[in-house]
C-alpha cells in the first residue's frame, strides 16, 4: 500500500456533524462546513488554543457520505480567499471559501473528492486589493523546494515505542546522563557527498544514523530545524512550515518512523524550534493577508536586523495560539522528547541588535519584551503540563535571570539553558599556547562561579565551526599530535564538568574543515588513526559519563562538584572531584594542560585510600602515546583523623586522567 493510499484509508470521518452542513448552491464546488466550535474560536483569539492543528489547515473528512478535504485558514483582513491547486488547474476563482460570521477572520469550506497528496495554496485578496498566493500555515506536508505549495495530508502513524514512552521520564531527567549529538540531517551524509541537491531519505538516514548514534553512546540526538523551509542556506532556521517535517527527505509518516527507530534504540530526539522569527518568502507568513498578520506592524519590534526576517507578534492571541500549538504538535504527533528553542535572547530584549533610537522601551521603561516573556512562560507551562517527561532547552546567551527556573519562582520555565559563557571561556583557554595557560586559569575555572544559577547544557554546537571560526581541531595550538591531545583533554573536561553535553556532528572525529551544509561530513578522515582515535575517545567519554553515577546524579546540585587542587598555576594542573549520591561513587579528574609529563604527581584527597584509573585521554587507542598511565595508585595516609591521603599519579603530557 502506498503512503498516499494508507493516508486515505486511515482518515476518519467526523461523526455527527452533518447538521452543520448547508448547501449554498448545488452547483458550487465548495460546501459550507466547519470543524470549529465557538470555544475553538474564542480560545484561538484569546491565545489559549494549543491544538489548532486539529481544526485549522486541511483535514480529510467524510461529509454526507462524500470524502474530501476541509480547509480552514486565518486571514482576518482578506476580502476573498480561494483554494487553488492541481485539482482545479490552479484556477484562482472556482473554489472560494466562506468567511465565518463571528469576526474571527477564519475562512473555511469543504471540497469533495480532494484526498491526501493534493498540492494547493490559498489565493488571498488582501488589504488594499493586494492579491497573494500563500501556503497553508497549518499544513502537515509541503512540496519539495523549489516548489512552494502545501499538500493535503494527515500525520497518522502507528507507533511502536511504548516501552520508550513509558520510561522516558528517567531518560530525560536532570539526574540522568544527557549527552546530545547535534545533527544537520541533509549534510550528515549524502548520496553524493559533493552534491547539495542530493538527499538521503528519512529511511536511509535512519538506517545509517541510528546505529551510529547508538555506537557513539549519545543519549539523545538533536536535529537542526526539520520544519519546512525554502532555503537550504538558512540551515532550517528560516521556516515556513511550522507543522510540517521537511519534504526533502520524505513524508511525515517516514519522519515519524525515524523518531520511532531512535526510541527503539533507546535514544531520545530533540528538535530545534524557531519561534523567534520567520522569512519574507512570498508564500510564507509575512504580510499573510496584505497586512502584518503574524508579525509586529511596528518594525522596531517586527523586523530582525540580524537575519533579515520578521518577528512574531507575541501580543496577538491568534499568533500565540499558533506558536504554542506548533510546539505541542511535535510532541503529540511525533513523540519528540524535547525542543531546543532558538534565539531566546532576541525574543526577550527589545533592544537586541538595535542601537539607541531603533527600539522603543516597554510600558515600564525597560528593554524587556513583556509579551514575549509571557508567551515563553505560557509555552513552558503548557508543555510541561501536557508532557511532563520532556525537556525544553533555551539557547540564550545573556545574563537574563531565571531562564531554567520554574515560572512560580518568576523564572521562564525552561528545563535547561545552553551555557554559552562556558563555551566561550573554554575555547578561549584552549586556544592559548600552553605556556600562557597558567596566567589564565581563572578563565578556565570561572564557570563554577555561576554554574548553579541555571540548569546548564555545555554546547559545542554548529555555530562554533562556521563563518571562519575554524573546526575544533584547528582551534587547538601546537603540532598535529598536540592539537589532537589538546582536543581530547578539552572533551574530557567537557564530559566530566557538571551539566548536560552537546557536541556537533563531525566534532567527534576532529573534522579538519569548517562545516559546510552543501556537502557531507568528511567521513574518509576515519581512515586515519588520529581521527579514528578521536572518535573512539568521544565514544568512551560518553560511556564513562553514562556509567559513573558521580557524573550525572548530582550534576545540577552544589554537592556534586568540588575543586580539589587549583594551586599549581605554573604547572597548569587542575584537579576536581565529582560526587554521586554515594561516597563510594566519587571520581577524581586530573587535567594536565601542558605538554610536560609529570611523574609521581602528588594529590591530597580525603575519604578513600583506594583509587583506580578508569580513563586516560593519552590511551594509545585514542592516538595518545599510551606510555604514561596508572596501573596502580599509591596512597599514603597523612592524617588519620581527617582521613587525608596523599596520592602519587603519573600524568601524561596534555592529558586527562580520571580515577575512581
Amino acid at each position: 500500500m502506498s503512503s498516499d493510499d494508507k493516508n486515505k484509508s486511515t482518515a476518519k470521518p467526523i461523526a455527527k456533524r452533518y447538521e452543520e452542513i448547508h448547501f449554498v448552491d448545488t452547483a458550487q464546488s465548495v460546501w459550507n462546513y466547519s470543524l470549529l466550535t465557538d470555544d475553538d474560536v474564542q480560545n484561538f483569539q484569546n491565545g489559549t488554543h494549543y491544538s489548532l492543528y486539529k481544526v485549522l489547515g486541511n483535514k480529510q473528512v467524510q461529509v454526507l457520505e462524500k470524502w474530501g478535504t476541509y480547509f480552514a485558514v486565518w486571514a482576518p483582513n482578506a476580502t476573498l480567499v480561494t483554494v487553488t491547486g492541481y485539482f482545479n488547474d490552479w484556477n484562482k476563482e472556482t473554489h472560494p471559501l466562506k468567511v465565518r460570521s463571528d469576526n474571527s477572520g477564519i475562512w473555511e469550506g469543504f471540497i469533495p473528492d480532494i484526498h491526501a497528496g493534493e498540492a494547493y495554496k490559498y489565493h488571498i485578496h488582501g488589504y488594499q486589493g493586494m492579491k497573494l498566493d500563500k501556503g497553508d500555515p497549518y499544513a502537515h506536508f509541503w512540496e519539495k523546494r523549489p516548489f512552494t505549495a502545501s499538500i493535503t495530508w494527515q500525520t497518522q502513524y502507528e507507533w511502536n515505542d511504548a516501552a520508550w514512552m513509558k520510561t522516558r521520564k528517567k531518560h530525560n531527567a536532570l539526574t540522568s546522563p544527557y549527552s546530545v549529538y547535534e545533527v544537520h540531517l541533509a549534510s550528515w551524509m549524502r548520496p553524493d557527498k559533493h552534491d547539495e541537491e542530493t538527499y538521503n531519505t528519512y529511511q536511509q538516514i535512519t538506517e545509517r544514523l541510528v546505529p551510529y548514534v547508538k555506537e557513539m553512546a549519545f543519549t539523545h540526538v538533536e536535529f537542526m530545524p526539520v520544519m519546512e523551509h525554502p532555503f537550504d542556506g538558512s540551515w532550517g532556521y528560516q521556516g515556513t512550515g511550522f507543522f510540517a517535517p521537511t519534504s526533502r527527505f520524505g513524508n511525515p509518516q517516514e519522519f515519524a518512523a525515524m523518531v520511532d527507530a531512535f526510541h527503539n534504540a533507546g535514544i531520545g530526539v530533540i528538535l530545534d524550534w524557531v519561534p523567534s522569527h520567520f522569512p519574507y518568502d512570498a508564500h510564507g507568513l509575512f504580510m499573510f493577508d496584505g497586512t502584518h498578520t503574524y508579525e509586529y506592524a511596528d518594525m522596531r519590534k517586527g523586523y530582525h536586523p540580524d537575519w533579515n526576517s520578521y518577528i512574531f507578534n507575541y501580543k496577538r492571541g491568534e499568533v500565540k495560539s499558533f506558536l504554542i500549538s506548533s510546539a505541542r504538535f511535535w510532541f503529540e504527533q511525533f513523540h519528540i522528547d524535547g525542543i531546543r528553542v532558538d534565539a531566546v535572547s532576541s525574543m526577550l530584549r527589545l533592544d537586541y541588535s538595535r542601537n539607541e533610537g531603533q527600539w522603543e522601551p516597554n510600558e515600564f521603561g525597560g528593554n524587556g519584551n513583556i509579551e514575549a516573556i509571557a508567551f515563553i512562560k505560557d509555552l513552558n507551562e503548557t508543555l510541561y503540563r501536557d508532557f511532563p517527561d520532556i525537556q525544553t532547552i533555551a539557547e540564550e546567551a545573556s545574563d537574563w535571570p531565571g531562564i531554567s527556573r520554574p515560572t512560580f519562582e518568576d523564572g521562564l520555565g525552561f528545563g535547561m539553558k545552553w551555557m554559552m559563557g562556558w563555551m566561550h571561556d573554554t575555547l578561549d583557554y584552549f586556544k592559548l599556547d600552553p605556556i600562557f595557560r597558567g596566567a589564565h586559569q581563572d578563565k578556565f575555572t570561572f564557570s563554577m562561579m555561576y554554574f548553579y544559577d541555571e540548569n546548564f547544557m555545555l554546547p559545542l554546537s554548529h555555530d562554533e565551526v562556521v563563518h571562519g571560526k575554524s573546526p575544533m581541531i584547528y582551534k587547538m595550538p601546537g603540532d598535529e599530535w598536540q592539537k589532537f591531545a589538546n582536543l581530547r583533554i578539552l572533551y574530557t573536561y567537557m564530559f566530566t564538568h557538571p551539566g548536560a553535553k552537546l557536541l556537533f556532528m563531525g566534532d567527534e572525529f576532529a573534522q579538519t574543515s569548517e562545516w559546510n551544509y552543501k556537502s557531507e561530513l568528511p567521513w574518509d578522515l576515519l581512515s586515519h588513526v588520529s581521527h579514528g582515535g578521536m572518535k573512539y575517545c568521544v565514544q568512551k567519554l560518553n560511556e564513562l559519563y553514562r556509567s559513573e553515577p558521580a557524573l550525572y546524579e548530582k550534576q545540577f546540585e552544589v554537592g556534586g562538584f568540588e575543586w580539589v587542587d587549583l594551586n599549581h598555576r605554573a604547572e597548569s594542573v587542575m584537579v576536581f572531584k565529582r560526587k554521586g549520591k554515594k561516597e563510594k561513587d566519587d571520581i577524581l579528574v586530573i587535567l594536565n594542560v601542558t605538554p610536560v609529563v609529570r611523574n609521581d604527581w602528588e594529590i591530597h584527597v580525603y575519604g578513600k585510600s583506594e583509587w583506580k584509573e578508569i580513563f586516560n585521554s593519552n590511551d594509545k587507542a585514542f592516538w595518545g602515546t599510551g606510555d604514561v598511565f596508572n596501573p596502580e595508585i599509591k596512597a599514603e595516609l597523612v592524617n588519620e583523623d581527617d582521613k587525608w591521603y596523599k596520592l602519587k599519579v603519573q600524568l601524561p603530557a596534555l592529558g586527562a586522567v580520571v580515577l575512581r
